[in-house]
C-alpha cells in the first residue's frame, strides 16, 4: 500500500501576516480590527488560523530566524538601511503593509542576523500625525516614535506582551494643563492612552 500524501500547506502570504498583526490589535480595539477585516475581505476563522500558523512557525523546533521569515513572508525588503543603535549597527529593513499604506513594518536586524525589535512606523515621505494635545492620540492614528517624540521626555513602560510596548508622557488635556498619561502599543501602533 502507498504511503498517504501529506497536504501541503498554503503558502504564508502577506495578507496573512495582516491578519497575524491585527489578531493582537483585537485586544484593545475589536471594533478596527473588525472593520480592517472586512476590508481585506476575510472572516474570524481565517485570521484564527494565520495567527495558529504564524505562532506555529516561530515556535518550530527548526524554525528559521525572523528575519529569514519576514523576507519568506513579504518577499524583499522595500529598504534596507544602515542604522546605529547606541554603540552597535544594525539594519532597519522595512516592508509595506497594505492596510496601513502610510506605515511600513521594520525590523531592526543585527550583526548576527538576529532581528532586536520588529514595530510599524511611519513610511518615508508619507504625513506625520500632528500631535499636539492627548486628544489627538486617537487608536492607530501614531507609533511609538511618533508619540516619544511629540511627548519628549517619554519614559518606556514594559508591555504586557513581546509585540507591546508602552510609553508615560506627559501632555496637555482638553483645557492645556499638562497631565501624566501612559499610552499602550501593539506593533507599535497607539492603541490607547489613559491617565497615569
Amino acid at each position: 500500500m502507498p504511503p498517504t500524501k501529506r497536504p501541503v500547506p498554503a503558502p504564508f502570504t502577506p495578507l496573512d501576516f495582516q491578519l497575524v498583526l491585527l489578531r493582537r490589535m483585537a485586544d484593545h480595539n475589536a471594533d478596527l480590527v473588525e472593520r480592517a477585516r472586512h476590508e481585506l475581505g476575510v472572516s474570524v476563522a481565517q485570521m484564527r488560523e494565520a495567527n495558529r500558523r504564524w505562532q506555529a512557525m516561530v515556535r518550530a523546533p527548526r524554525s528559521r530566524g525572523a528575519a529569514a521569515r519576514h523576507r519568506s513572508v513579504l518577499g524583499a525588503p522595500e529598504s534596507v538601511t544602515p542604522r546605529r543603535v547606541g554603540d552597535l549597527d544594525c539594519e532597519a529593513l522595512r516592508w509595506p503593509v497594505p492596510l496601513w499604506p502610510d506605515l511600513r513594518f521594520e525590523a531592526l536586524v543585527g550583526p548576527d542576523g538576529s532581528v532586536w525589535n520588529e514595530w510599524l512606523v511611519r513610511a518615508p515621505g508619507a504625513p506625520a500625525p500632528m500631535l499636539r494635545t492627548v486628544a489627538d492620540l486617537t487608536p492607530w492614528s501614531c507609533t511609538v516614535d511618533e508619540v516619544a517624540r511629540a511627548f519628549a521626555p517619554a519614559r518606556p513602560l514594559e508591555g504586557t506582551a513581546p509585540t507591546r510596548w508602552g510609553l508615560a508622557f506627559k501632555a496637555p488635556d482638553g483645557e492645556g494643563a499638562r497631565r501624566e498619561y501612559a499610552a499602550e502599543f501593539t506593533w507599535g501602533l497607539l492603541q490607547r492612552v489613559g491617565a497615569r
